[in-house]
């Protein structure tokens, strides 16, 4: 009979692991639908349609910047939505996120634009846009969370890679909604109108994704160590976490230049470049963005599957030095204009560096802190981070080239962002024991049994 219970008890545990798993998975689809779809939109179209009264060059970096302010509002959203996370639960905060992003992108997609209102449709974009980075704000901590600590022990760098899996294929409906839309309907229709039906569409995909998330049980973890013990819940969570750790915020912002750089510079700034300063087509790389995208679906869970067997500290370090040495071939790879090279440096850069680091990102950042303030703590250091790493990596990377109009200051800029990432996570030492607040220090040094 004993027997039986437990075999019930593991079956339900499984099945809610499963379930929290999945759901984190949709949602972050979503949001990075949404996200994503802002970036790749903004180098085509939102320079001349939102600010046709400056240079090609200007006009770039401004619906750069615009779509670095969604970044600026991320940290803003960890705090808001971490604080209620860590003291109302997980599951009410990401159904709040994704409803957030969905109305926000529709109304990018009715936006008008600078021929229509003048200034005011800039703007109405910078105000959306950082409404969409509020909301991604609270997105991760929790989508990481609700995977994280419902996983298996053992199995929480593969439980949990839904979350980063989300990014691949929200990079594949908004490149391939994008690219489908510009070959069908051609390139003066897509710039006058046809752009703005990759935006409504979220208004479907987020009905899909809050009515899943909805059905989400409570984290089971925040339920036995925050939820049913008033005394366990900290006044201020994220000062908590700021006060109990924080040398873990500095960790984080270091250990995601691999991921961010990467990522960034491959989908967002070399479509840019390539189309602007090499005169390439652009289809190039938004079929390399798909590629991408699909990969990582394949790639991310394998890297954090491998993870979980050999430990965190390898496969990061791995990719993180991949990233380095794949950072002067992919520019001369683009310089020459040659197809192939740009596409196997494409995948090295987005596929393996970039995978292998976001691979066990969620388990690794999330036990940097205690249950009470987890949301808070991971939510906040992660959305930092992704300012100073990530929101204005194409525009600094515009920037750079702007100075002499060579590429090699952007490739170092690449590689010293790997770099500092590899060396980072080499020289994380064994800490204490899991809950401990070098827990995630443990889980890089030694392999998870």
């Amino acid at each position: 009979m004993k027997t039986i219970i437990l075999a019930t008890e593991h079956a339900a545990t499984g099945s809610k692991a499963r379930k929290a798993a999945f759901g984190s998975f949709v949602g972050a689809v979503v949001d990075w639908y949404d996200f994503l779809l802002y970036g790749i939109t903004a180098a085509l179209v939102f320079n001349s349609q939102f600010f046709p009264t400056a240079s090609p060059t200007i006009g770039t970096l401004a619906a750069f910047a615009t779509f670095g302010v969604g970044f600026l509002c991320r940290p803003l959203g960890g705090i808001v939505f971490g604080h209620f996370g860590d003291r109302l639960g997980r599951k009410r905060m990401l159904v709040i996120t994704v409803v957030m992003m969905g109305v926000s992108t529709a109304l990018i997609g009715l936006l008008p634009t600078y021929a229509s209102i003048g200034w005011y449709a800039p703007l109405a974009l910078v105000v959306l846009r950082a409404l969409q980075g509020f909301a991604v704000g609270g997105e991760w901590g929790g989508a990481a969370l609700m995977a994280v600590e419902n996983a298996p022990e053992g199995k929480k760098a593969f439980y949990s890679s839904g979350v980063q899996v989300g990014y691949g294929v929200g990079l594949v409906l908004a490149t391939g909604a994008v690219s489908i839309l510009t070959h069908t309907l051609g390139n003066e229709a897509f710039m006058a109108w046809g752009w703005r039906v990759p935006f409504l569409v979220s208004i479907v995909l987020v009905l899909i994704a809050a009515w899943i998330r909805s059905t989400m049980e409570e984290s089971q973890e925040f339920i036995e160590k925050v939820g049913s013990h008033g005394e366990r819940k900290v006044k201020i969570p994220v000062l908590a976490a700021l006060r109990n750790h924080p040398e873990s915020f500095l960790l984080i912002i270091a250990l995601r230049m691999a991921e961010m750089f990467t990522m960034y510079i491959v989908t967002a700034f070399a479509l840019a470049y390539s189309t602007k300063n090499l005169g390439m087509s652009r289809d190039l790389f938004l079929n390399i963005s798909l590629l991408v995208g699909a990969v990582s679906c394949i790639t991310i869970p394998a890297f954090a599957m491998l993870a979980d067997r050999i430990g965190f500290k390898r496969v990061y370090v791995t990719g993180a030095l991949i990233g380095l040495l794949s950072s002067v071939p992919f520019f001369l790879a683009m310089e020459a204009r040659s197809v192939a090279w740009i596409v196997i440096f494409s995948v090295l850069l987005a596929n393996i560096a970039h995978d292998m680091v976001v691979s066990v990102q969620q388990p690794l950042f999330t036990e940097f802190f205690g249950a009470e303030y987890r949301y808070s703590g991971a939510g906040v250091g992660y959305q930092f981070a992704s300012v100073v790493c990530g929101g204005f990596t194409p525009f600094i990377a515009t920037a750079l080239l702007g100075i002499n109009g060579s590429w090699h200051i952007v490739a170092a800029y690449l590689a010293g962002g790997c770099l500092l990432s590899a060396i980072v996570s080499s020289r994380m030492q064994m800490g204490k024991p899991i809950q401990q607040p070098d827990a995630a220090r443990n889980r890089l040094a030694e392999p998870v049994s």
